[in-house]
């Protein structure tokens, strides 16, 4: 089960999130402002720290849009991360992220990218650190379709092998996203650059 933030919460960042994820799916609403966005993803983070709210793998399980992306830019100095303003996907280019675990097997992890009629979808296994909501992965097989029709499909980075050593390595050390805000309509999360992202669930 998912674990929500308190109720006074919700009608502040979580409230903004939502609004961004209906506007999003839905072009007949209006879409919170950009800065907006940002700076409610940020006090959802600052929130699950603070409470240090935990989610399990379970709530993650799924295929989620890429919804909202906030970049980083390079510092002139040693600042620490600097965000960029953020920005909401267009919609001519379709990114996707899944998770899924099935019985008895590892987590796995699958990240989907169409632009027109051109597929791109890598896949690997991931790992969960639940009491940090962080979710390492790698992505180890690649698919690659024009028109619906397979022109690619197989090994990446090492294949078979990169993901039976991937257990081995530490989390530290591999890409992962940080999860501070996870609902049965959309979840946000920190990646290992720096970057925040927000997807809505599609199935």
């Amino acid at each position: 089960m998912t674990i929500q933030p308190p109720s006074t919460t919700l009608s502040t960042f979580a409230t903004t999130l939502a609004e961004a994820a209906t506007a999003f799916r839905d072009e007949k609403h209006v879409r919170p402002k950009a800065a907006t966005v940002v700076s409610a993803l940020l006090e959802a983070e600052k929130a699950a720290k603070q409470q240090r709210i935990t989610y399990p793998l379970e709530s993650l399980c799924g295929c989620w849009r890429l919804c909202f992306v906030v970049t980083t830019q390079k510092a002139r100095q040693r600042r620490g991360i600097v965000l960029g303003r953020g920005f909401y996907v267009p919609k001519i280019a379709k990114a996707s992220i899944s998770f899924s675990q099935p019985p008895e097997i590892p987590a796995e992890i699958g990240n989907q990218l169409e632009i027109g009629p051109l597929l791109l979808k890598l896949t690997g296994p991931a790992q969960y650190v639940g009491k940090k909501n962080l979710l390492a992965f790698d992505f180890t097989q690649m698919q690659l379709c024009l028109l619906g029709r397979n022109l690619y499909s197989g090994n990446v980075r090492g294949g078979k092998a990169q993901a039976e050593d991937f257990y081995h390595q530490s989390v530290a050390k591999l890409p992962f996203f940080a999860f501070f805000l996870v609902t049965e309509e959309f979840i946000a999360a920190r990646g290992r650059g720096g970057g925040l992202a927000l997807w809505i669930r599609e199935a």
